[in-house]
Formats: structure tokens, sequence, C-alpha cells
């Protein structure tokens, strides 16, 4: 779906200009989004494998949940209310756990060129996997992976069959994981 989104510089900082998101990627512009990285007490992190027809990383395991800010939506409403949406799952704003912003570029095909900043949140899953609801135009599958499981392979930087995300990335996200499971 084409949304209208705020554009940012290659800072991070707003420009005060708003376009279309089919356009932003056209030209490469950065705009921001969302990223929720949901977790269970028992060490597993919740993976969403993203629709086969996907125009960016079709079919390949991602983040819990990712979207689009739309044009003056305040991040944290945006990051509820994509939860909602591909999940099916209802939190409160004070249940997320900001963990820093991430610049990410990646050029798909010379008319896809996707430059985002990434809000990351942290929020623990406290219901059973199959309790979910997932947005099928968004996402196929749902899966709990153990956080060592995962943490091996970012270490060996094998990422076959996930999105290709940088690894300091992937340690950012493992290492404040790691922290809210020993607190």
């Amino acid at each position: 779906m084409d949304e209208l989104i705020d554009i940012l510089d290659e800072h991070g900082n707003p420009t005060g200009q708003s376009c279309l998101k089919s356009e932003a990627h056209r030209k490469g512009l950065f705009h921001p989004t969302i990223h929720v990285w949901f977790y269970t007490a028992e060490g597993e992190i919740l993976f969403q494998k993203r629709a086969h027809d996907k125009d960016t990383f079709p079919s390949l395991w991602d983040v819990s949940v990712a979207g689009h800010i739309g044009a003056g939506e305040d991040i944290l409403i945006a990051a509820v209310r994509e939860i909602e949406e591909e999940i099916g799952l209802s939190v409160s704003s004070s249940d997320l756990e900001r963990i820093g912003v991430f610049r990410s570029m990646h050029k798909h095909a010379e008319t896809l060129i996707d430059n985002e900043f990434h809000h990351n949140f942290l929020c623990e899953l406290k219901i059973p996997l199959e309790k979910l609801s997932r947005q099928e135009s968004e996402v196929d599958d749902l899966q709990l992976i153990p956080i060592d499981v995962f943490k091996e392979k970012v270490e060996q930087g094998k990422f076959e069959g996930f999105v290709p995300h940088e690894k300091p990335y992937y340690q950012e996200i493992l290492n404040a994981i790691s922290k809210k499971l020993k607190a």
C-alpha cells in the first residue's frame, strides 16, 4: 500500500517534506520506519517470514514487526499500529522499550532504493505463538527462534534465509535482548 511518509536527511533529521512511499523508494530518499523485536522469557526471538510477493526481501525471515511511519505520525503510535496490523497483538506504548535508531541503505534495483532510519523497540511476548494472527498480505509465517541459535548465525555471518541486515545491527539487537533476559 502506498502511503504518505516524511522525508529525512542523510543524518535522520526531518526535512519538513513528505511524499508517497513509492516515490521515496524510487528516488532513494531517507524515511523513518519502526522495527519491533519480540522476545520471550524463555529466551526466544519472534521472527516473521516476509510475504512471498513483497518487493523487498520476499520470503526471508525478518524482525518481528516492521513498518513505515506515516507522515506526521508519532513513532510510538506507528509501532503500536504496526504490531496490531501485522501480528494481531494489542500492546500499549508503555510495553515498548526504545533501543536505538539504525540507518539502513539497500539498493534493490535502479528504481527501488530503500534508505531508512529504523526506530527499534523491544517488547516481551507474553502469549503463545498460536494466539498471534498474521497479516497475510505482509507475513507468510511466524516462528520463535532460540536466541543462542540466532546469535550463532550472526557470529558466523550466516544470514541465509534471513534479511541481510548488517552484522552490527543484529549484534545490537541480540545484546539488548540478552540484557533484558538477564534482568
